[in-house]
């Protein structure tokens, strides 16, 4: 065998190498771009990898990168301005915004509270007691009849369970003996 390896064999296995070094860069690249919430674009990942525009367009990286746009894409375009052009004193302004609405839905909220409050204890002033007895009644019995058909069925269950173990002892029995026929066939055919 020759160890030797030709020129041609050299530089075809230094261009795919090369070819590898260079797709990782781009998707490290691509992947370092989205952790900073920069915005992900061929253009941008050829330049930033120092790669040709062909290889970020090539199979393997195109998908990646289109992989990558799209979670940007379903990010809140809020979320990105922000990021770039929120300031201290506008934060602060937001922050106050946010407390005054909350007071007012606190405020709108306990009102609500005591409109459900009061028509809640209308409807139970309306019921008369003895509705109330009849309906304790019927779930009382309901209760009962379920308890019943669950004692019935965890019966049913433990004899079901009951079966399949005899079952289960009786398939191995039968694997057993099945086993001793067939070595006693074979021990006489050997004979």
């Amino acid at each position: 065998m020759n160890s030797r390896r030709k020129p041609a064999e050299v530089l075809a296995e230094s261009r795919r190498q090369d070819s590898r070094a260079k797709r990782q860069r781009v998707l490290a690249t691509v992947d370092q771009m989205l952790a900073q919430g920069d915005p992900v674009t061929f253009a941008a990942v050829a330049r930033t990898a120092r790669v040709s525009n062909w290889l970020v367009y090539a199979d393997g990286v195109r998908e990646h990168i289109e992989k990558a746009r799209g979670q940007q894409a379903s990010r809140p375009a809020q979320e990105r301005l922000t990021r770039a052009t929120t300031s201290s004193s506008s934060i602060r302004t937001d922050l106050e915004l946010a407390r005054a609405e909350i007071q007012a839905l606190r405020q709108e909220r306990d009102q609500l509270k005591g409109v459900v409050q009061r028509s809640l204890g209308q409807q139970l002033e309306q019921v008369a007691s003895k509705d109330l007895v009849t309906r304790i009644d019927e779930l009382t019995r309901h209760k009962h009849e379920l308890t019943a058909r669950l004692n019935q069925v965890q019966g049913e269950n433990s004899e079901l369970q009951r079966r399949l173990r005899e079952s289960e002892d009786d398939v191995a029995a039968v694997r057993s003996n099945l086993r001793r026929m067939i070595r006693s066939g074979v021990q006489a055919e050997v004979s």
